[in-house]
């Protein structure tokens, strides 16, 4: 399914029927990243997860873009479809779903920020520059031993090699120009002063081997977050939806709750 867009067309992928709800995708993958949670909340919702500008089937007109860019294109998205939206975002996909939440809080109904941050902290435009710059001139194969560093424990690359080759091939087929502009992207973005604007029930998770978004950076979200929830989880690294399954059910009873937020609870 696609939108057409000042900068391109914005494609997305869905399953299931219900309530809605979006699925914002972490750096240099897609909306299919997704594809085993969309399996398992497809029965209760219908599901919506988009490519992000020059990622995945969306194309892209090459010019600079921003992480509140990357909300907007949300925004639009959630106007075509008609209806606000639960929220889930992993790393990138959880900074545009929080500047979407600060900016467009009617469109927000409940949010899941997953290893992710409003603000990555000093020295993160050289950083991030880097980042970009070896996006570009690394093929792509190569970069994979530090990505799979980042995203997966050990444990898991070893006992889940299927699942570790899927998101590989969506990482490897990625355009180096867009990842490259969203590493730049996330070198300038910070909410850290706005998360009290957030009015959406929020539900904030991380792995607790995560040094790409590590604790303290999900804990600030949740001081920053009215009524937020934190969950740390054990032995996890950055891709936390993915790696750590036992969290879905958690995930799904605060998609699933009245729109009362819950006192926050910290783990």
């Amino acid at each position: 399914m696609s939108l057409r867009t000042s900068w391109g067309e914005q494609t997305w992928v869905e399953e299931g029927e219900g309530p809605l709800v979006l699925l914002l995708h972490p750096l240099a993958l897609a909306g299919e990243f997704w594809r085993p949670l969309m399996r398992a909340f497809s029965s209760s919702f219908r599901v919506v997860a988009p490519d992000a500008r020059g990622h995945g089937g969306s194309t892209w007109d090459g010019t600079d873009f921003s992480v509140e860019d990357m909300a907007a294109d949300a925004a639009a998205l959630l106007e075509h479809l008609g209806a606000p939206a639960a929220v889930v975002g992993l790393s990138m996909g959880g900074c545009a779903a929080t500047a979407l939440a600060v900016r467009r809080p009617d469109l927000v109904t409940r949010l899941v920020l997953a290893d992710t941050t409003a603000d990555y902290g000093p020295g993160k435009e050289a950083a991030w520059e880097g980042r970009a710059v070896n996006a570009v001139e690394t093929p792509r194969e190569q970069q994979l031993k530090f990505q799979h560093d980042r995203w997966f424990s050990p444990t898991f690359l070893q006992s889940e090699p299927a699942e570790v080759d899927r998101v590989s091939a969506i990482f490897v087929g990625t355009d180096s120009t867009a990842h490259a502009a969203a590493c730049r992207a996330l070198g300038r973005y910070d909410d850290s002063g706005r998360l009290g604007d957030i009015t959406a029930p929020t539900l904030v998770l991380v792995g607790d081997e995560d040094y790409a978004t590590p604790p303290p950076m999900a804990q600030a979200l949740h001081r920053g977050i009215r009524d937020s929830q934190l969950v740390v989880l054990d032995r996890t690294r950055h891709m936390s939806l993915i790696q750590n399954r036992e969290i879905w059910p958690t995930v799904l009873a605060h998609l699933k709750a009245d729109t009362e937020s819950s006192p926050a609870t910290e783990s």
